[in-house]
């Protein structure tokens, strides 16, 4: 299933997409099939912290709006704003860095260092304030930095909390999965000692979307391409089998001591391709256009626009 959060002018509700044209709003459907049994979601957050119980209702919901039924509460996909799937998480989104050799191997370079690979996974997170959903305008705040770069990630969705999490038990724990662009702030991540809080942080510098798809959606989730284009042109062109941890890695690494809880996200790092690391460096400027791609999940689509601090 792909379950979105979107706006039909009366601000973000759950959905589930139909088909490429239509979604079925999910809290109107439950209305008109009281026998299911739900009181209403109010948000996918709290949709997936319900459970298998909320999704097996969700199916319900889509076996009877196949069966024809429910039209009071379908809606054409042009006529609603997609949102971000959790637009204001309740905690920090949290991310990887350093994942994939070859962008550990770019870096190396574009920095003239020596090439080391981590030992342990590299986690940093990003506030609530820096998502934004599909169409948004990436914000770059030139005052503030004049050095904003993409990286195009597949996210993990937490279903089941847990804490101690072991590798082979990691995927139980998984809702679905989205993609993420961690947009990052350069010169800030170099100008506070390499840290990556702040260089990652900025208001709008976490575009998320279009949707959530569920585990049992996505096959493997170890073997999907990953790309970004700013523009027409590719820059990032990998398949997330080039992982230094995988996904089952990092939720135990991140879980040791610390409970993730239902809804939690996990941005799980970015191929090779960042614009600080080209030849001749390209950071992102007023109209450009950054399409990121997942398998599997879609794509994610923002226009960059410059601001006044």
């Amino acid at each position: 299933m792909r379950l979105i959060t979107f706006d039909a002018g009366q601000g973000g509700r759950p959905g589930v997409q139909l088909d490429d044209a239509t979604l079925l709003d999910l809290d109107a459907a439950l209305a008109g099939a009281p026998a299911i049994g739900q009181a209403p979601f109010g948000s996918l957050h709290a949709l997936i912290g319900r459970g298998a119980a909320a999704l097996r209702a969700v199916a319900q919901l889509c076996e009877m709006a196949a069966g024809g039924k429910l039209d009071a509460a379908r809606l054409r996909l042009a006529d609603v704003r997609l949102l971000a799937p959790i637009p204001r998480p309740a905690k920090n989104v949290f991310c990887v860095g350093r994942n994939y050799v070859e962008h550990i191997a770019e870096g190396a370079r574009a920095q003239k260092i020596d090439l080391k690979l981590p030992e342990y996974p590299v986690f940093f997170s990003k506030p609530p304030t820096a998502v934004i959903g599909p169409g948004d305008a990436i914000p770059v705040q030139v005052e503030v930095s004049t050095k904003v770069d993409y990286e195009v990630e597949l996210a993990v969705v937490i279903g089941k909390p847990g804490r101690n999490i072991r590798a082979a038990d990691a995927l139980d724990h998984v809702f679905g999965y989205t993609i993420v662009n961690d947009v990052t702030a350069r010169d800030l991540q170099r100008r506070h000692g390499g840290q990556f809080l702040k260089g990652k942080g900025l208001d709008g510098s976490c575009p998320m979307g279009p949707a959530i798809v569920t585990r049992d959606a996505i096959a493997d989730p170890g073997r999907l391409a990953i790309r970004l284009w700013v523009n027409d042109e590719l820059r990032q062109d990998g398949n997330t089998r080039d992982m230094i941890f995988p996904i089952g890695a990092l939720i135990e690494s991140l879980s040791e001591g610390l409970t993730l809880e239902p809804g939690d996200l996990l941005a799980t790092g970015t191929p090779s391709g960042v614009g600080y690391a080209m030849s001749e460096p390209q950071f992102l400027k007023q109209g450009d256009v950054v399409t990121c791609e997942v398998e599997g999940i879609g794509r994610l689509v923002n226009p960059v626009t410059e601001i006044r601090a």
